[in-house]
Order: structure tokens, then C-alpha cells, then sequence
């Protein structure tokens, strides 16, 4: 069956329907991973939005059900230029295309997916519509797809009730399993043995309480801390800040999320109140925008947005470049930062944008891209490590 992905300044283009059989509306973005569609199908930052995929195959392994981040895929859409049908993966539970129809997600395969990157890149990010109907009246679609907004899209994917995932983590030569929060006695007392740190640092944050405010979180998150030896309660993005600061936690995470930071007023007050506990606060992606914007700092929406699992970003302490995993359409305006308040900690090495602040007097720190990886890098797992010593600090003083 043919399909049309219809653009806001009338780009048309015609290829093959994949998907659930139904027509949609959303904010155009893309993606430059090599693998790992699964966990973009599953983040939710991806809400409000139907992704392409510059990689030109996607499938080719398959669905495997354990590698998810989130319980259900949440863009509304998928753009690529070939979807495998014949997957090949020993763990491979579903083909793509039988996720997506589960799952009632539209999509659009055959189209020239680095014609639409490089139009979003000129043009910057637009609206669009994937439609079966070869019948449609441009003048009838523009009109919607101008006027089409993400909204508020965080209380769309937040938990509906706080729960405790309990840390001590399953280990492995590579470190922590990131698919359970299991001790693995063995291989710890293996990884003392073998002197191999990376096998015991699970240990690191053994004790220590973690409130985590899922403003649309992946599932690494938690588990990269519970696989540290934190006990992680997640919190609903509505959850007043005084329930937390009564929690006992010797730590907070903002988690990652979607859409405009400043269509949060709500959540934004109230991580002002959490800023002004002197709480010690670790905080990605949303999160970190979200710090910024109670903080007093501004945002701003970007051309095109950085989405893939090969940016560069530079530690401004210690001159150290990670290759990070991003997905995110807005940024922090550095240049309107009162140095009183934070100061900048990472910057992206391609566009000089802000990647991460230290926050100037308080046991804060933020960044812009995601530590848990999945898809991605792991490079800057150590994040984490950061954070426990933060919270082991503040402890023992």
C-alpha cells in the first residue's frame, strides 16, 4: 500500500506504508544511530514526535522484548528507508513490523531518508503528516499540520504511582548487567579476585537512597543506580517536592522526558523547592532543562535538535571528550547564565552548544545528553559513579 509523509512547507514524499493502518500528525525528527531502534521506539522523549532514521536498514534484528526502556514504544510515527521483514537474532521475540502494528504506530518505508534529513537540517524541524490516503487536499493538511503541537507530553508518559526498584545489581567482566537489579555474589567476589573495579563498583552506592522524578524516563536509568547498590524509588513528574525532601533520600534524579521544558510550570516549581533544600541533585536531558529554567536560566528550541549516539562533548574540568547518546530538541542558553547561580561543565564539541552545568554553591550537577546510554555509548556511565560519591560525601561530613 502506498504512503505520503506530507511536510509543512508541501515537501511530499511517497513511499510504503508500514505500521498500523492509520493517519498522523506530528513534529518530524531524526535520528543518526546505527543500532539500537528498539530503545528510540521506547524512549519517551520521543513523545509527540515520528522519528527517522538516517541508517538506511532498520529491523535486521528484530524485536527483543528485554532490550525495551520504556513498556511500550511512544513516537508517534516511524520514517525509514528499508524495514527489514526478515529478521535474523537469536533473540529476536517479533519482527518491526509486527511491534508496530501491536502497537498501533503509523509508518512510512521507500522514502529518501537523507532527502528529509538534510531538508530538516536546512529548514530546521518541521510538522507532518503520514497518510495512506492518496486522495488528501494540501490545503486541508497544512492548516493541521501548522497547527500541531507536542503539548504537555510529560504527564502523557510519566508513572501513574511511585515505586522502589532495590539495588545490588547483577554483575559481568564489562560491569553492570544494565537488565537487572539482581547480586550476583559470585561474580562480585570473582571481580575482587581478578583486582577488575569494574566488576565491583556496583557496590559503590550500597546503602544509599535515590528519589528518581521520572519526567519520562528510559528504564537504564534506575538501573544504572540500582546496579550501583541504590535503592531507586521512581516519583510521577507531579509529585510535590516536600514528599521527596521528607523521603530521607540522600540523593535526587531528574530524569530524561520530552517536549518544550517550559510547558512544565508546575514541575518547574517545584524542583525550585528541591534547589533550595541544598538537596544533592543529579539531573539529564529534560531534567537538566528543567533545573535550569528554576534556577532562573532560559532554553531555547533548536534548528534541528541533536538525536543519535555519536555526539561529542567535552568536560570542561578536565578537558575529557565523551561520545554521548542524545535526543533533544531543546538547550540551555549559556549565554544568558548568571555564573552566580551555575556555571557551564560540558559543551558539545560540533556546535559549541551547552551540554551540562555545575550549579554554583550547591551539590548540583546536570548535562544535557544520557549517561545511561541505550542506545549509545557508554562513555560517560561514570556520571553515576560522580553522583554516588556526591551523595557518600554528603553522608559522612
Amino acid at each position: 500500500m502506498k504512503a505520503f509523509l506530507i511536510l509543512e512547507d508541501g515537501t511530499v514524499f511517497e513511499g510504503i506504508h508500514i505500521g498500523a493502518d492509520r493517519e498522523v500528525v506530528s513534529e518530524i525528527v531524526f535520528n543518526t544511530s546505527m543500532a539500537g531502534y528498539l530503545e528510540v521506539l521506547t524512549d519517551p522523549s520521543y513523545a509527540g514526535q515520528a522519528v527517522c532514521m538516517t541508517y538506511p536498514l532498520i529491523g535486521n534484528y528484530g524485536v527483543c522484548r528485554e532490550d525495551m526502556e520504556s513498556r511500550r514504544p511512544w513516537p508517534d510515527g516511524l520514517i525509514v528507508r528499508e524495514l527489514s521483514r526478515i529478521p535474523s537474532n537469536f533473540r529476536c521475540d517479533m519482527t518491526i513490523q509486527q511491534f508496530l502494528e501491536e502497537n498501533d504506530v503509523p509508518g512510512i518505508a521507500g522514502i529518501d531518508t537523507r532527502a528529509l534529513t538534510k531538508l530538516l537540517r536546512e529548514k530546521g524541524t518541521m510538522n507532518g503528516m503520514i497518510t495512506t490516503d492518496a486522495h488528501y487536499r494540501m490545503d486541508e493538511v497544512l492548516p493541521r499540520l501548522k497547527a500541531y503541537t507536542t503539548g504537555r507530553v510529560v504527564e502523557l508518559v510519566t508513572c501513574k504511582e511511585p515505586y522502589t526498584l532495590h539495588g545490588a545489581a547483577a554483575l559481568s567482566d564489562n560491569g553492570p548487567i544494565s537488565g537487572s537489579a539482581r547480586f550476583d555474589r559470585e561474580a562480585y567476589e570473582k571481580g575482587v579476585r581478578e583486582k577488575k573495579p569494574s566488576m565491583v563498583r556496583a557496590l559503590n552506592g550500597r546503602g544509599l537512597k535515590v528519589a528518581l522524578l521520572d519526567l519520562g524516563a528510559k528504564d537504564n536509568i534506575a538501573r544504572s543506580l540500582a546496579a550501583r547498590g541504590c535503592d531507586v524509588t521512581v516519583y510521577p513528574a507531579g509529585t510535590k517536592a516536600q514528599e521527596i525532601i521528607e523521603g530521607g533520600f540522600d540523593g535526587v534524579m531528574l530524569s530524561n522526558g520530552p517536549g518544550d521544558p517550559k510547558e512544565c510550570p508546575e514541575v518547574i516549581a517545584e524542583i525550585r523547592r528541591l534547589y533550595d533544600a541544598d538537596l544533592t541533585i543529579f539531573a539529564i536531558c529534560l531534567g537538566h532543562q528543567l533545573m535550569a529554567l528554576a534556577a532562573g536560566a532560559d532554553t531555547y528550541k533548536m534548528k534541528y535538535g541533536h538525536r543519535g549516539g555519536n555526539h561529542p562533548v567535552k568536560d570542561l574540568a578536565t578537558g575529557r571528550v565523551y561520545i554521548s547518546s542524545q535526543n533533544h530538541g531543546y538547550v540551555v542558553d549559556a549565554d544568558r547564565l548568571d555564573a552566580s547561580v551555575a556555571v557551564p561543565a560540558f559543551v558539545n564539541v560540533n556546535d559549541g552548544t551547552n551540554e551540562g552545568l555545575s550549579y554554583t554553591g550547591k551539590n548540583i550537577f546536570t548535562v544535557q545528553f544520557h549517561p545511561e546510554a541505550c542506545p549509545g555509548p557508554q562513555d560517560s556511565g561514570d556520571l553515576f559513579d560522580r553522583f554516588i560519591g556526591m551523595m557518600k560525601e554528603v553522608r559522612h561530613a
